[in-house]
């Protein structure tokens, strides 16, 4: 009974380290038409942090431009026709932070942007949850404040992780259709020289017969 008690607490003590936190995360995929400007908010508490990772995954050139605004009105970062960024903010301050992305400059190609929004609240969140659990003499071995400590950088490591992998799909969603768009054109102008090199054969052909067709006889 002893080592199943034992094991119920420290499952206990894993759940809650895993409920310190909530997902906070936002990830977006959205078409930005040509010549416009797209804005998106985000709420924050202050002396939080933001962090905001764009990528443009299609359309002509692959850039678009992107302004961060705080919420008192200042421009906290600026890229101009970038295919990609990353910038963060700390600390934060209440209210809404502004996301622009621009594609002014293209008249003709709207483009697919995805970003992603990472919201960390700089605190671990469950040291009352901790210090709430009653824990018999018997079992002071566990050290609480290290399995703690252990679990919330196995938890910072795992959302690094995550946030590492969403982009890598950003990344190779870009590269495909990157690569389906090389594809349409060098199929396309390949139909385009087949036609043309057809149309110089026959042209040749039909120049030949006439040059060697003489309808003229010579009478003696």
């Amino acid at each position: 009974m002893k080592g199943a008690a034992k094991l119920f607490l420290l499952a206990c003590l894993v759940e809650l380290t895993l409920g310190w936190r909530q997902n906070q995360d936002t990830e977006f995929t959205f078409l930005l038409p040509a010549g416009s400007t797209e804005c998106f908010y985000q709420t924050t508490v202050k002396n939080w942090s933001i962090g905001v990772e764009y990528q443009v995954i299609a359309g002509a050139g692959l850039d678009v431009g992107f302004t961060l605004i705080s919420p008192s009105g200042y421009r906290l970062a600026s890229d101009f026709r970038r295919s990609d960024g990353t910038h963060t903010v700390h600390p934060t301050e209440d209210g809404d932070y502004r996301l622009c992305f621009d594609n002014s400059f293209s008249k003709r190609s709207e483009k697919m942007v995805f970003f992603e929004v990472i919201i960390d609240s700089g605190n671990d969140g469950g040291h009352e949850e901790w210090a709430d659990v009653a824990t018999p003499e018997s079992m002071v071995d566990y050290k609480l404040e290290d399995i703690r400590a252990s679990m919330d950088s196995v938890h910072r490591h795992l959302e690094r992780s995550r946030q590492a992998l969403v982009m890598l799909r950003a990344f190779e969603t870009r590269d495909r259709y990157l690569l389906e768009d090389n594809l349409w054109r060098v199929s396309f102008w390949s139909c385009i020289n087949l036609l043309v090199m057809l149309a110089v054969a026959a042209t040749q052909i039909y120049t030949l017969r006439r040059l060697f067709d003489d309808k003229k006889r010579v009478c003696t």
